[in-house]
């Protein structure tokens, strides 16, 4: 019986879901096409939360933060855990400010979401080095453009038991390269209401994320990444930890 309702309040939910993607869609790629890059996606930002704030009335799926220190008028790499498709919903309500995410590009093949997805997201293409180097370049760009940018560390989201799986080198690569603040955070309870193995157990309540303080790069050289890369890590990690 838990999983027949579970299995209606999933399908309802996506409903909901793509409805309202095909409503801000029009304006996302309006406001893309017809300002400067900067301008447009703070634009279509906004439509992007309209969704996101829909999408949490309509399904019961609440979404709070603690984001109340954090000073939007600088740009930041938004660096936190990732484990539920939920998540994506959580970060455009709960980050206070527009930014460009890191996303794979299997993603586009999702009807709808994907045309968004492509005029907001720097795709990635982990396979294929020049893809690599070109999503690299692309978030160097927006950083210099005072974009802030967001990178979920562990590459893909965590099907594990572990809170959190190894971190790769690029945000912090980055990080370095451009002298741009780290800002962790840690979406806490997103998995518990859609796990990813088992999305028939979807169940309404608060989603919380939390951040933590801005990790300054001054003084940082290439050879202190794998400390940072740690750092990073256990500041993650113990913002989950304070409410397990």
């Amino acid at each position: 019986m838990r999983k027949l309702l579970g299995g209606f309040y999933l399908m309802y939910s996506a409903i909901v879901f793509f409805i309202l993607m095909v409503i801000v869609c029009p304006f996302i790629v309006i406001s893309t096409s017809i300002f400067r890059e900067k301008t447009g996606r703070k634009i279509a930002f906004y439509f992007l939360k309209f969704w996101a704030w829909g999408f949490s009335l309509f399904t019961c799926l609440w979404f709070s933060a603690n984001n109340a220190k954090i000073d939007t008028s600088k740009s930041y790499i938004y660096v936190g855990n990732h484990s539920s498709f939920l998540d994506a919903v959580a970060i455009v309500i709960c980050i206070p400010q527009a930014f460009s995410p890191l996303g794979k590009i299997e993603m586009l093949k999702i009807p709808v979401f994907g045309w968004i997805y492509k005029r907001l997201v720097v795709m990635i293409d982990r396979s294929s080095r020049e893809s690599r180097d070109h999503s690299v370049a692309e978030l160097r760009k927006n950083l210099a453009d005072g974009q802030s940018i967001l990178i979920f560390p562990e590459g893909t989201m965590n099907k594990s038991d572990k809170p959190l799986n190894p971190f790769y080198d690029g945000a912090f690569r980055l990080a370095i390269e451009t002298q741009t603040p780290i800002l962790p955070f840690a979406i806490l309870n997103s998995k518990a209401h859609l796990p990813r193995i088992n999305p028939l157990l979807l169940n309404p309540g608060v989603i919380k994320t939390v951040f933590g303080e801005a990790i300054e790069m001054k003084g940082l050289v290439a050879e202190d990444l794998q400390e940072l890369k740690r750092k990073t890590f256990n500041a993650i990690l113990s913002l989950l930890e304070k409410v397990a």
